[in-house]
């Protein structure tokens, strides 16, 4: 179930449904009562309006057939969603112990501490004093049920401006709204409407009441409460992950800390994540959020076997800044973790003197001019991801108390505290920052542009009181030489002040603030990485080997052929990082895109790292998508999980390359991929009035293949060629049609015998498989995930070495860097390129490393197949999926090589490019040459291929003409021929 945000619907949603469906679940959206268009007035996630209106709805998933049950009238459900929508995750797993698990994001714990703060815990002279309430960001409050005491939240101060968003016409400003499908409402903006947007009457007079005098009244802390998760935090049974921004002046990272612990005090599974995000704009990391919330759901909702095979989620992580990427320019996110949280107080504290005297601040008549900290939600629809915001303290309305330079860099995460003494008469509202200040030539950095509002009491007669700041809870490094620098300020725009005159005098009551740190954070490492330096040396190094070899080997035959044949052979014992730079002779279309894959499996003897190599495609070309699809695609594909991991490396590979279509076969072969459109019908509230009808995103269930429920995919395109069609001697020797002797007895383009490979646990990814591939042909690689399609064509390639069997290409046995592959142009596991660079220039630049004749490459031939136009000229991080994957197509074929290999060559393009593909293709392989394509497209496969090769674990299951097989099978039932679709379940043994 995904809960949208204040001021969304079902429709903004509607995204992360159709990539939770691809992922195997039944997803249901739902418009909350008073927005979209669902009828009902807001109720502020209350237990007798929205928490039974999702109460309701998890009883109709009861009853529907695609949901699994755990117990009679018991679905096995989830609940995920931000903000507003975070918070009825919580009260429903609160009120319903049905809910199995929950991510709740950047929401409240406590309403009325979120509108009315106070980060003050205040002690007077006599000694007389009262405790302020627990406050987010003072992070107190620990136990569920704390926040209730009487009297708690009556002495905060008001968020104005966020109240003012809150409660007006029910639209939030964060981005995420803003940004996601808007709904219209049910009807015209009504009078009381206009007055308060949707909500119930008592919480709109309420509202008008408070935002009058900016108090709290005992009324509206108790309404509020009433929609408090801390309320009820300790029945919360469901495991929970709680993610919070860090750029949050709504709900800051204090909430979040409030939930944790009160969950956990009841011995709830929690872990907690802070990102760059919040409802003050920051990155949003919208793809690492849904890995993080996919990871927990699939260890407590699919279950062990599921779980196992996903990553875990740490009990604490924080997103950090790590620089830029050398070769993009763009920002780096580190996400170091910790075992265990340590609460805001941090697992230890770095005590850092302040110095300043006692001054004189005075509160404005009307409380303006007002400094700035944070001007609510607009950080976020401005764009600015990385600024520091402005942040303006005025003149004499501001304390201010600093350090000396840092001699060491400080790693502030968590809430620091300082004592402060304020000598006046009445009540003082106070607002505390902690800047970090560079020099005086920069701007000082307020960490997140959060600020702590206190309120302190002065008793009559005691003429001063002292109070401990709770300051915002942030996590910051303060690099070596900067100071740390204590405003205390009188007013702020984001809050109300009081608007009588006003004078203080504000010291500090203890010459430090204490700064909380996680040292069981486990350090990422920052600034440029060791391998940007190594490498270049290391290259070197080879050079100079090679160098030697050559000379050694000039010696005894000095020809230029031998000398070619040398490098080759150093390729082949591991001295070479890619063969295709220093091996003249080798095609480099296959090394370039597996970037190394000989030297470390020559290193490490075929071990299950022997092709986990793709990190230096990374390291040259940090290409976003791209070299990411290459890392979890390689990394898992050679981990010791045997056919799985294959599988992984498929679908990730798919996933990323796919538009939002339920393409992607499940990695785990289960049938838990969805319909990404199915309808879930809909259900009505409570009382009539509340959600209106359900969106049910994907289903499925069974034990096939894994195949997508209603996909929406197209097939990889290749061109259907002619068969080769000897002389009246040639002979058939494979019974396939086709002469092992054709084209007047040219040599074979690929022959494959015994092919034998094993991951370390023992376990074949490819068992004695043997096939021939012949001139003209246009041939197709399938299988389902896990098949050993990959594994195969990486062999191939001469980037792993085969435990038994010989791969031979036009005669000659591959092996890594042999002089024969340079006739084979290929394209496998994804497009790498060096981002920077145009698209012309990494294909120029490509083929220079080649070492052979510009003459040779055909750039124009290649570069009219990408049909690129202008955009060749632009650079690479610039280019979409579709475009990149036609631009590694044209240099896969780079100089005609004689055989081509392609691995899903057309994700990521459109219908008219697809049958444009198909068509160069077809042509292609009329000329003579050979086409091998690795597809799950069937349909395209029966269109366009010759002839197939048929794998399951590792094993050849079919070969020979497509025409063959489709004649071999049945006629089906509604009297048409047959598909290669039918004929593929059939051969693999999953036929519904």
């Amino acid at each position: 179930m995904l809960a949208h945000g204040f001021g969304g619907s079902k429709q903004s949603m509607r995204d992360q449904a159709v990539r939770l469906a691809q992922q195997g679940y039944a997803v249901l959206t739902w418009s909350a009562r008073g927005f979209g268009r669902s009828t009902g007035q807001i109720a502020l996630n209350s237990p007798d309006y929205e928490v039974k209106d999702v109460k309701q709805l998890i009883d109709w998933l009861a009853k529907r057939p695609e949901v699994q049950l755990d117990a009679s009238g018991d679905p096995r459900v989830g609940i995920a969603g931000g903000s507003y929508g975070g918070a009825i995750a919580l009260m429903t797993a609160a009120h319903d112990q049905r809910v199995d698990a929950i991510v709740p994001q950047i929401t409240w714990s406590d309403l009325a501490d979120a509108l009315f703060p106070n980060a003050a815990t205040q002690t007077v002279a006599t000694g007389t004093g009262t405790a302020a309430e627990p406050g987010t960001q003072a992070g107190a409050g620990t136990q569920a049920g704390a926040g209730t005491q009487a009297g708690a939240g009556t002495s905060g101060v008001f968020k104005r401006m966020w109240a003012g968003i809150f409660f007006g016409q029910g639209v939030s400003l964060d981005a995420t709204s803003l940004l996601g499908r808007r709904e219209a409402a049910a009807g015209p903006v009504t009078e009381e409407q206009a007055r308060c947007g949707r909500f119930l009457p008592a919480i709109c007079d309420i509202y008008q009441e408070v935002a009058e005098d900016g108090r709290a009244t005992p009324e509206a802390v108790a309404l509020l409460r009433r929609s408090s998760p801390i309320t009820v935090a300790g029945q919360i049974k469901a495991p929970t992950l709680l993610i919070q921004g860090q750029r949050d002046s709504l709900f800051p990272l204090g909430h979040a800390d409030a939930n944790a612990r009160a969950i956990a005090a009841a011995g709830t599974p929690v872990s907690l994540a802070w990102f760059d995000g919040g409802h003050d704009g920051g990155n949003g990391e919208a793809d690492w959020l849904f890995d993080q919330s996919a990871a927990w759901f699939a260890r407590y909702l699919k279950g062990e076997g599921s779980g196992q095979a996903t990553p875990p989620v740490s009990a604490f992580t924080v997103t950090r800044d790590g620089g830029r990427d050398p070769g993009t320019r763009q920002r780096i996110r580190l996400h170091p973790e910790a075992g265990s949280y340590p609460g805001l107080a941090g697992t230890g504290t770095t005590t850092v003197a302040l110095n300043g005297p006692e001054q004189n601040i005075v509160n404005p008549p009307g409380g303006a001019p007002a400094s700035i900290s944070t001007v609510p939600g607009i950080g976020g629809l401005l764009g600015g991801q990385n600024s520091a915001g402005v942040s303006i303290d005025m003149p004499g309305q501001s304390a201010t108390f600093e350090s000396g330079p840092l001699t060491a860099p400080l790693q502030l995460t968590g809430s620091p505290a300082v004592k402060i003494k304020v000598t006046g008469k009445g009540e003082a509202t106070l607002f505390a920052k902690l800047y970090d200040v560079a020099d005086d030539t920069q701007l000082p950095t307020l960490p997140a542009g959060l600020v702590a509002p206190v309120r302190v009491t002065i008793p009559e007669g005691a003429g001063s009181a002292e109070a401990t700041v709770s300051l915002p809870a942030v996590d910051h490094r303060f690099a070596v030489g900067h100071r740390l620098r204590l405003v205390v300020t009188t007013t702020d725009m984001g809050f109300a002040t009081p608007a009588q005159p006003a004078a203080y005098r504000v010291s500090l009551a203890s010459p430090a603030v204490s700064v909380p740190t996680v040292g069981t954070l486990a350090a990422a490492p920052t600034g440029v990485a060791w391998w940007v330096w190594a490498m270049p040396l290391s290259a070197v190094v080879i050079a100079a080997i090679l160098l030697a070899t050559g000379r050694t080997t000039s010696r005894r035959r000095p020809t230029a052929a031998t000398a070619a044949t040398a490098a080759a052979g150093a390729a082949g014992q591991g001295l070479t990082a890619n063969a295709p730079l220093l091996a003249p002779s080798a095609n480099g279309t296959a090394h370039l895109h597996s970037a190394n894959g000989a030297v470390h499996e020559d290193a490490l003897s075929g071990t299950a790292h022997d092709v986990a190599t793709d990190s230096t495609a990374h390291d040259v070309a940090p290409d976003g998508t791209a070299q990411e699809v290459a890392a979890d695609s390689t990394a898992q594909e050679v981990a010791p999980d045997g056919t799985a991991q294959e599988v992984a490396a498929d679908s990730t590979a798919q996933e990323v390359a796919t538009d939002g279509t339920a393409q992607g076969v499940a990695a785990d072969g289960a049938a838990h991929l969805a319909s990404a459109n199915g309808s879930a019908g809909s259900s009505g509230s409570g009382d009539g009035a509340g959600s209106d009808s359900g969106d049910g995103i994907g289903r499925s269930s069974g034990d096939g293949a894994g195949i997508t429920v209603g996909s929406v995919g197209t097939g990889f395109g290749a061109g259907g060629g002619g068969g080769g069609g000897g002389g009246a001697d040639a002979l058939d020797r494979n019974g396939d049609g086709v002469s092992s002797e054709s084209l007047g007895g040219a040599e074979v383009p690929l022959e494959i015998s015994g092919l034998t490979k094993a991951y370390r646990n023992g376990e074949l990814a490819v068992d004695d498989l043997s096939f021939r591939v012949e001139r003209g042909q246009v041939l197709g690689l399938l299988g389902p995930n896990g098949a050993g399609k990959t594994t195969t064509m990486r062999m191939m390639m001469g980037l792993i070495r085969p435990d038994a069997g010989e791969i031979r290409i036009f005669g000659e046995p591959v092996t890594p860097g042999a002089p024969v592959l340079s006739r084979l142009g290929s394209f496998v596991e994804g497009p790498g390129f060096l981002p920077h660079l145009s698209g012309r220039d990494n294909i120029e630049l490509y083929w220079a490393a080649t070492g052979r004749p510009v003459a040779d490459a055909r750039f124009d031939e290649a570069l009219e197949i990408a049909n690129l136009g202008k955009a060749l000229e632009r650079a690479v991080r610039t280019y979409s999926q579709g475009m990149r994957q036609r631009l590694a197509i044209a240099q896969a074929m780079l100089g005609l090589p004689d055989l081509l290999v392609l691995d899903e060559p057309t994700n990521g393009l459109d219908p008219p490019q697809i049958r444009e593909m198909r068509e160069v293709l077809k042509r292609y392989a009329r000329d003579g040459r050979t086409v091998i394509v690795s597809s799950h497209m069937l349909a395209e496969v029966e269109q366009t291929c010759s002839h197939v090769v048929v794998m399951r674990r590792g094993r050849l299951v079919s070969t020979g003409p497509v025409s063959r097989l489709l004649s071999s099978a049945a006629t089906v039932a509604n009297g048409h021929g047959p598909r290669l679709e039918d004929v593929f379940l059939d051969l693999i043994g999953d036929k519904a």
